[in-house]
């Protein structure tokens, strides 16, 4: 599961996200989901969410 689904994803979820500050270096950054912000169903860079620390950024891989 690479989190392009956001079918795949729930609140409470660990997660790996990478911030957009990281993008370019793909510095990888834990947490628990806590809001899915994407809409849509699918996205080819990651479903984007709000860990409950309160950082934002696109999933790459669920724990």
């Amino acid at each position: 599961m690479n989190g392009q689904n956001r079918s795949e994803i729930k609140p409470g979820l660990k997660v790996n996200i990478i911030l957009k500050k990281d993008q370019r270096t793909g510095n990888k950054t834990s947490g628990t989901v806590k809001d899915i912000l994407t809409k849509s169903s699918f996205h080819p860079h990651g479903i984007k969410v709000r860990l409950e620390d309160g950082q934002v950024g696109r999933v790459c891989d669920i724990l």
